[in-house]
């Protein structure tokens, strides 16, 4: 009984105790909040703030803030906006064509091929056109970013500190990279780190060549050592990169080249023999059973359906060997849209004009 006694008086003792504590912590804890309720308030709204413009700037709520923006911010994001148009187009030239000329000008008429290739345009045309604008961007900066960096290397040798290299460097001229300098010395007089904001640099030039080396002295700058000797290996190294680059692609314009030649000789011999061939043999063919002289292979041939049906080679093979011509002369067949849609264009033409 007295063990008994002992153990609910220590069991009492611990749970006044507790309760004391989880008062006194309590108290303390609205002492605090009392204390630095009024420091920290308008830093927890500015915060909600940025943590409620953040949510708004992701998904669908971006593209209804700034649609623009979102369909030129990469440009196979325009696809969002032409494909639908495309497809809209496709359905309503269906409609009108058929309706006026029955459904047999699906099969005896071109006007089917005029839709196709018009809503054919509508959905690569942007996308080529995005495309071109951000591959010459891309290949500015890359061509400016080694001398950049080669720059802020030679500043910073000569005793300067990187926040004074990078904000006389930023008076200077290079190209298209210029904007993105001053936003990195506007940051850098901010007394952001210099790693954070090489870094934000490296993000809002969005190319391989500049996260890459960026990444480089970035590690490198944390590591430890002399920055300048960093910079001036990561401008070396860009400096490479961009010479291979331009050296690759000069190499493979031949190859660009030779598939744009082949198309126009398959153009002109397709041309050549729909215009004196085909026709020769159609009016032979005719002439014959005119005459009487009995069943003929020129007079059951159809010299439209053999036009339309070498139309169709002719813009299905410009279109598509566009796309070789990019992935051989870039390395992406994307970057062949420019010639896909010039080549579809020309065969098109030619045949609803002059074939």
């Amino acid at each position: 009984m007295k063990l008994n006694k002992i153990l609910k008086n220590f069991l009492k003792r611990s749970e006044n105790r507790r309760d004391d504590k989880l008062e006194d912590g309590l108290c303390k804890g609205n002492i605090q909040e009392e204390k630095f309720s009024e420091s920290e308030k308008q830093d927890r709204h500015i915060t909600d703030r940025i943590k409620f413009h953040h949510a708004r700037m992701d998904g669908i709520n971006k593209i209804k803030d700034k649609p623009i923006a979102v369909l030129t911010e990469k440009p196979i994001n325009v696809l969002i906006l032409t494909l639908p148009l495309a497809f809209l187009t496709l359905i309503i030239g269906f409609i009108y064509i058929i309706n006026e000329y029955g459904i047999g000008v699906l099969f005896n008429s071109t006007l089917i091929d005029d839709i196709l290739v018009i809503s054919l345009l509508i959905a690569v045309l942007p996308l080529a056109v995005l495309d071109y604008t951000e591959g010459r961007r891309t290949r500015s900066l890359e061509i400016s970013l080694p001398n950049f960096f080669r720059d802020v290397a030679g500043m910073n040798e000569s005793g300067m500190t990187l926040p004074n290299a990078i904000h006389i460097v930023a008076d200077g001229e290079y190209g298209k990279l210029t904007p993105y300098v001053k936003k990195l010395d506007n940051e850098m007089s901010w007394n952001i780190p210099f790693v954070s904001a090489i870094y934000h640099f490296g993000l809002n030039l969005g190319t391989p060549l500049a996260m890459r080396t960026v990444d480089l002295i970035a590690k490198a700058s944390t590591a430890g050592g002399d920055v300048s000797e960093v910079l001036r290996a990561a401008a070396n190294d860009s400096y490479e990169f961009v010479n291979l680059d331009t050296e690759r692609r000069n190499n493979m314009m031949i190859y660009v080249v030779i598939v744009m030649i082949s198309f126009l000789v398959f153009l002109f011999v397709i041309a050549i023999m729909t215009g004196t061939f085909l026709t020769t043999m159609a009016a032979a063919g005719a002439a014959s059973s005119g005459s009487g002289a009995g069943m003929s292979f020129g007079g059951s041939l159809d010299i439209d359906f053999y036009r339309r049906l070498f139309s169709h080679a002719a813009m299905i093979q410009g279109f598509f060997s566009g796309l070789v011509a990019g992935q051989m002369g870039e390395g992406r067949a994307l970057a062949g849209l420019k010639y896909s849609v010039i080549m579809l264009i020309i065969a098109w033409f030619t045949f609803r004009f002059f074939i």
